[in-house]
């Protein structure tokens, strides 16, 4: 059987129907067992290979170093808060070039804003926030690794209650390390009616590249939460990302979802879910909630806010 192409894909049911052209290759600055990363090659194998990333300053700014680049597409960067807005660039300048018949509506190319949690939720969150008001018909995939990992592992929106980072040490006077909450990015986002809009994890690679492939079906903007573990930041052996991935998922603090024009629906509801603790042991930011005693009120206010989101699914 021939494996099908990245333009011939169609929704899928088991790996074997993923393409196996590859559209990012071995050979970049990238941490070991970036999960970003893994999320971000599964993409490129359903967007094809007429695409431009537009890349936010942050993490993946290592991926492409001139004049080095494991892509097959091109590749522009932009400071940190102004992805959004380089994509709208390259965007209208694609759009008047077939206006103008200057260029073929078959030679045109999806354009991709492929940035951190520190610019998605944070520092370019006004940015991408008009383009999707604006109805601008791109993508934009956040690698979610829950904090600004580029510069040292401060805290970001993204950082969840529990973790510890640069920024949030853990000390006799803040046991918790991170005290507030992780901002709903999901939500943010759905409020603006966008065309599509999804969660994604490597770990479940149909459900991501069926994501992908629904969203190439619509016009307009096109946005995806990629959780991405990340072993430089959140201290673990990067063989383990892969399992810390699935754990996410299978404890049910990141849930695989999606909205289409505002209507959600879970593509992964977990039979049993496994606790919040499979999940967080092991990860080096959250050592101090079991060492060197267990922090009870934080452990169980983590699994109830994780119980209180899937009751009311």
């Amino acid at each position: 059987m021939t494996t099908p192409t990245s333009t011939e894909l169609q929704a899928i049911t088991n790996l074997k129907q993923i393409a196996r052209e590859e559209f990012l290759l071995p050979g970049s600055a990238v941490c070991g067992g970036c999960g970003g990363l893994e999320a971000l090659r599964l993409a490129a194998k359903a967007l094809g290979p007429k695409t431009v990333f537009v890349n936010a300053a942050g993490c993946f700014t290592l991926l492409a170093v001139f004049p080095y680049t494991p892509l097959k597409g091109s590749w522009l960067y932009t400071t940190m808060g102004g992805a959004a807005a380089g994509a709208q660039g390259v965007r209208d300048a694609l759009d008047v070039l077939i206006a103008r018949g200057k260029m073929r509506a078959e030679d045109d190319v999806e354009v991709v804003v492929v940035a951190g949690d520190g610019s998605t939720y944070d520092m370019a969150l006004s940015s991408i926030s008009g383009a999707i008001s604006r109805g601008l018909h791109l993508w934009s995939l956040c690698y979610d690794n829950e904090s600004y990992g580029n510069t040292g592992m401060q805290m970001s929106s993204a950082t969840p209650y529990g973790a510890r980072t640069t920024t949030t040490p853990v000390s006799v006077d803040a046991r918790v390390g991170t005290e507030h909450g992780k901002k709903n990015l999901f939500e943010i986002w759905r409020a603006h009616q966008p065309a599509y809009l999804a969660t994604v994890s490597a770990r479940y690679p149909v459900d991501l590249t069926n994501k992908f492939l629904k969203a190439k079906t619509l016009r307009g903007p096109k946005l995806f939460i990629a959780h991405a573990p990340c072993p430089t930041g959140w201290l673990y052996d990067p063989e383990y990302t892969a399992e810390y991935a699935r754990l996410a998922v299978d404890s049910g603090i990141f849930a695989l979802k999606e909205a289409v024009h505002g209507v959600v629906t879970h593509t992964h509801i977990p039979r049993r879910r496994r606790p919040v603790e499979d999940y967080l042991k092991g990860q080096g930011r959250y050592r101090h909630l079991f060492e060197p005693h267990r922090n009870e009120d934080a452990l169980q206010q983590i699994q109830a806010q994780v119980d209180r989101y899937w009751e009311s699914v």
